[in-house]
């Protein structure tokens, strides 16, 4: 019992149990002592003995007794919460429970309400406020409850957020002023722009959303970034106090993406963002250039009907090109859109002109188009008689059973009108059904409305029948994006992706392939091959004629050139199929996947109507065999070195915990700076996007490898290491940081660890007990206490952290520059006894130590690993 006359006990902040160190238990003894109360801190005690060994119902108990026993309990909150440091911790807190349990008891034993603007009530006000502003999610609703705050007065809120603005603390006034419904009040261009330049993005999306006029300025604010000639430095040295600024993905070309995805998400209409449209029609031009007058990929005829749907028919269409124009270093895209619209020269810019000459003087010495060079192309087998568009429910009817046909071979293929990046997938046009002699082209746009009638009905039943007959066995090349396609275009077949049986993705099986009399990728013969028109190629003997690719689908009637297209890219999947099926030999396909191919196998397939791979090649059966290496002696893992994009940040980090060195593209870089880190480094390409083919022309055979997203990263390591056989022991296993990819580590002290985590401490720390003390540095560490136990132990090579390796005044942090990540390390691994020293990484600062962790990953990793010992574990 403490009395009011009595000497008050000292107790050291950090003297109560970890984790909640609560520097409140004074803080609410005063209060009620000043008052001539009971002092609560044995009962403070108390509740975070409780909290420790996580005894809930006796912990509420427990505080409901304290809560009643305090003559002013918002008070006391207040005090606790001003002075925790729980915020900085992950996982939940005791001070959290506190406020939530204090919120309840409250609702149900409501206080004596003080008066709605007393000087009291505001000073309680002002305070949680503060609180509030440093305070998780979670804790929003019951303090904004407790202290009145949706009832405050909104000048000293809209006072504190501007405080913290004007310290740079963006963030934390965004979040606040969002909590307290505060947006309205507030300069959403003043308070957006700083979190804009550090790339938050989709904070500042939630800042304003459910706030329309708000979204519309902010669209306003992101377009007027777009504007041709703006230089986004200049906003940010208008805002020096701003850090970690990320402009690289505010350029124009990002940044239009964004602002019209962001347009669209939001539904605001688009005249809202002239400057992004500007740099999207641009950008669409150049594209359409580029494949009419570049690779010569694209007819005549496609290119003017898709330049004058970007113009929008407009009556001039010299003015519309210019003004898309207008910024330096576009005479080119501008000339060859004059040229291919045949502009007459007049009023044309003079460097225009002189492009526009240019070009028609290399056309007259520039290779024979494709549309000019048919004979280098597959030809369809089958009469144009033999192609039959169906757009009624008559016509289906009349063609059910060829359609139907149980027991036969069918490709399948969609087409739909190309939307250059306008955002949303695109609506499927033509659905094609390939059968021995005969081509189906079904007239989507008629038979899949919803008010069809006769024919939707008619449509979707035959489209269900066949999809999920599992007899007839449906070929496809990318088979699963072209049925979401469907699916998007006819309500009826939504979910027509889950009722396939039956189906065979060529794709999957063009990745396995190995074709030894292949074309090099940069010959002639092969440049620009890619996707479907590339197995056609390697199997038949000659490509697809793409000219028809990006024409516009939806157009009635469909062209000649559309037709013959539409049917040849269906068509194909039979005739490759045949090939295959007939030799799998020849192109070193394996049993399982021969098996696969044979007609009749679709009731053997699995649910999503693929064919069953072999379990051991999850990831090698998605990249050509041709590219893997011969078996040997193997690479050692740390001489093996490979660059990552951006999709694959798990697999990187798996293979570095082997001692892989990876280098990983930023979100921003593009794909084809993997190349040139593969060509400057000497380094393998993991990729996982479409580039796959390119980046591997650009490289040369075995330098890139195609990797599976589906499969978790530890798969994808395994498979990896197998392809390149590449040699792990057990040595190699955190030999190098899985965050930033150094290998050089320092060793250091438990004794200089505890002063660096406790500087100026005892060097035991602050004072903990009990047994449930033991128990949850354990789990803090994530072991079990049978593994704490019997940890191995975990020696790389390296030196030991001396004092005059660290910089003067700032102890934790080395000469360098690199600050060590203390944060990461809990406090009962500090106190575990049989640990002697932990080690840090000299690249980015972030602490290890002596753990189980290696056992399991050794154990995942055990296929691929030859002998050694170590044990490591991560912070």
């Amino acid at each position: 019992m403490v009395t009011p006359t009595s000497p008050r006990p000292r107790v050291p902040v950090g003297s109560l149990p970890q984790p909640a160190v609560l520097p409140w238990g004074w803080r609410l003894g005063q209060a009620r002592e000043d008052q001539g109360c009971h002092d609560p801190l044995p009962v403070l005690q108390a509740l975070q003995t409780l909290w420790s060994t996580r005894e809930l119902r006796q912990l509420r108990e427990e505080a409901r007794r304290g809560f009643a026993a305090l003559d002013d309990p918002l008070t006391g909150l207040l005090d606790m919460l001003e002075g925790s440091q729980a915020w900085q911790r992950k996982g939940p807190s005791l001070e959290a429970w506190v406020v939530c349990e204090l919120h309840r008891w409250l609702q149900a034993r409501p206080l004596p309400e003080p008066a709605q603007h007393s000087s009291r009530l505001k000073q309680l006000q002002a305070r949680a406020v503060r609180v509030l502003a440093r305070s998780p999610p979670s804790l929003v609703e019951p303090l904004v409850s407790i202290f009145q705050l949706q009832d405050a007065d909104r000048s000293p809120l809209l006072t504190h957020i501007h405080q913290l603005h004007q310290e740079g603390k963006f963030k934390e006034a965004v979040v606040l002023g969002s909590r307290l419904k505060l947006q309205p009040a507030l300069d959403v261009d003043k308070m957006s722009t700083p979190l804009l330049l550090q790339d938050r993005v989709s904070l500042v999306e939630r800042y304003v959303a459910g706030f329309p006029d708000l979204q519309r300025r902010l669209l306003a604010l992101l377009d007027s970034w777009c504007r041709p000639g703006f230089d986004i430095g200049v906003v940010a040295r208008q805002h020096p106090q701003v850090t970690s600024l990320r402009l690289e993905s505010l350029s124009p070309r990002v940044l239009s993406r964004r602002v019209l995805s962001l347009r669209e998400r939001l539904g605001l209409d688009p005249a809202l963002c002239p400057n992004a449209l500007c740099q999207q029609r641009l950008a669409t031009l150049r594209y359409l250039c580029c494949k009419r007058f570049v690779e010569r990929s694209m007819s005549q005829e496609n290119w003017v009907d898709h330049v004058q749907g970007l113009l929008g028919q407009h009556e001039r269409p010299q003015e519309m090109l210019l003004q898309l124009l207008a910024s330096p270093g576009n005479e080119a895209t501008a000339a060859q859109c004059a040229l291919g619209l045949a502009l007459p020269e007049e009023g044309l810019p003079a460097r225009v002109v002189a492009e526009v000459r240019r070009l028609k003087l290399q056309e007259r010495t520039a290779e024979a188009p494709l549309e000019d060079r048919k004979g280098a192309f597959y030809r369809l087998p089958i009469a144009k008689e033999d192609i039959h568009f169906l757009a009624s429910w008559e016509a289906l009817a009349r063609h059910e059973e060829a359609l139907l046909q149980p027991g036969q071979v069918v490709g399948v293929d969609v087409e739909w009108r190309p939307s250059f990046g306008t955002g949303g997938r695109p609506q499927a046009s033509v659905m094609q059904v390939a059968v021995g002699g005969h081509v189906f082209l079904l007239d989507l746009p008629v038979l899949s409305r919803p008010a069809g009638g006769q024919a939707s009905e008619a449509f979707s039943r035959l489209v269900s029948r066949l999809l999920s007959d599992p007899s007839i066995t449906k070929l496809g090349y990318g088979l699963a994006g072209d049925l979401r396609s469907l699916g998007a275009s006819c309500p009826a077949l939504a979910h027509v992706e889950k009722q396939l049986r039956g189906g065979l993705d060529l794709l999957q099986v063009h990745r396995q392939m190995r074709v030894v009399n292949s074309p090099a990728r940069g010959s002639s013969e092969a440049r620009g091959l890619r996707g479907l028109s590339l197995l056609v190629q390697q199997v038949l003997g000659k490509p697809l004629d793409k000219t028809q690719q990006l024409s516009n689908w939806d157009r009635r009637p469909l062209s000649e050139g559309q037709l013959v297209y539409a049917a040849a890219d269906a068509y194909c999947l039979l005739e490759v199929h045949q090939v295959l099926s007939r030799e799998p030999a020849r192109f070193c396909l394996s049993e399982d996947l021969a098996r696969s191919l044979r007609p009749g196998r679709g009731e053997r397939s699995g649910a999503q109507g693929l064919p069953r791979l072999p379990e051991a090649s999850a990831l090698p059966s998605q990249v050509p065999v041709a590219e893997r290496e011969d078996s040997g002696p193997g690479t050692p893992a740390r001489a093996f070195r490979v660059v990552c994009d951006s999709m694959l940040q798990g697999l990187a980090r798996s293979l570095r915990c082997l001692g892989v060195d990876v280098r990983v593209l930023g979100s921003g870089e593009d794909h084809r700076r993997a190349a040139e880190v593969a060509r400057q480094e000497g380094r393998i390409i993991l990729t996982s996007g479409l580039p796959y083919h390119k980046l591997r022309a650009q490289v040369g055979a075995g330098r890139c490898l195609w990797v599976d997203c589906s499969l978790k990263a530890h798969q994808q390591a395994k498979a990896v290491l197998r392809h390149f056989n590449v040699r792990v022991t057990h040595a190699d296993i955190f030999s190098r940081c899985q965050a930033c990819n150094c290998d050089q580590y320092l060793k250091v002290s438990k004794d200089m660890m505890k002063q660096l985590v406790w500087p100026g401490s005892h060097p035991e720390g602050p004072g903990r007990g009990g047994e449930a003390t033991q128990n949850e540095d354990i789990q803090e560490a994530g072991l079990t206490p049978e593994a704490a136990s019997g940890v191995c132990t975990y020696n790389p090579p390296c030196r030991w952290l001396e004092a005059a390796d660290l910089r003067p005044g700032a102890p934790a942090t080395l000469a360098s520059g690199t600050r060590l990540q203390l944060a990461g390390v809990p406090e009962g691994v500090l106190r575990r006894p049989g640990l002697r020293h932990f080690y840090c990484c000299s690249g980015c600062g972030k602490v290890f130590w002596e753990g189980s962790h290696l056992g399991r990953v050794a154990l995942r990793f055990s296929q691929v690993l030859s002998d050694a010992s170590g044990s490591g574990e991560q912070s």
